[in-house]
């Protein structure tokens, strides 16, 4: 059981998502991948990975390699976040191309294929072509982390990617609103904050 509170994925971006596996919800930072066990649950929640295939690499892998993992995963969290700030707010160039060698060296080695699977929904049973991976180490769990971070900078747009305006907030979210007017993570949180904040300040002017 993680001792951290819910992920928060409120980027509408899953690579965005994972950039703000560090945060600050409430007063102090939590960072959800601080351990071995802490990058298993956030990825159980982010649905990166499968569950049988989470709990398979943890019954086969020594504890200080999936922390050795999750320290790897915090680096590239740490430099993406570095490039996203950078970039965020314009159009990203394709010059950019050049400082993205971290993650393409990761992206490398990936070993996807296709499966065919029976899938069922409203309409019954039918086969259905899916991509899926192959789980031989705890190093893999980075995988799809780097492929949601490529889809993230190949496919949004920057100049919708945004940070919360709250004061001491540090995630950031595509903003994909129809006017493109989204301020802050979350109004239950840092746009609640907001309000209350300025109503303080409106009853200390009254005074």
């Amino acid at each position: 059981m993680s001792h951290h509170p819910p992920a928060i994925f409120i980027a509408d971006s899953r690579g965005l998502d994972f950039l703000n596996s560090v945060a600050t919800p409430v007063d102090a930072e939590v960072d959800w991948i601080s351990d071995g066990e802490g990058l298993v649950d956030w990825l159980a929640q982010a649905k990166f990975v499968p569950v049988k295939e989470l709990n398979e690499i943890k019954a086969r892998t020594k504890p200080g390699e999936l922390d050795r993992v999750a320290g790897e995963a915090r680096e590239l969290r740490e430099w993406c976040r570095g490039f996203v700030r950078k970039h965020m707010g314009k159009s990203l160039k394709p010059e950019a191309l050049a400082e993205l060698d971290p993650l393409n060296k990761l992206l490398a080695r990936d070993e996807v294929f296709s499966q065919i699977h029976c899938h069922h929904d409203d309409s019954g049973d039918h086969l259905e072509l899916y991509m899926t991976r192959h789980w031989r180490s705890a190093g893999t769990l980075l995988l799809p982390i780097g492929e949601a971070l490529a889809k993230f900078i190949c496919e949004e747009n920057f100049s919708d990617v945004k940070a919360c305006e709250g004061s001491s907030c540090t995630l950031m979210f595509a903003d994909h609103t129809r006017r493109r007017a989204r301020r802050w993570c979350s109004m239950a949180i840092c746009g609640n904050r907001a309000k209350q904040a300025a109503h303080r300040e409106r009853l200390r002017n009254k005074g």
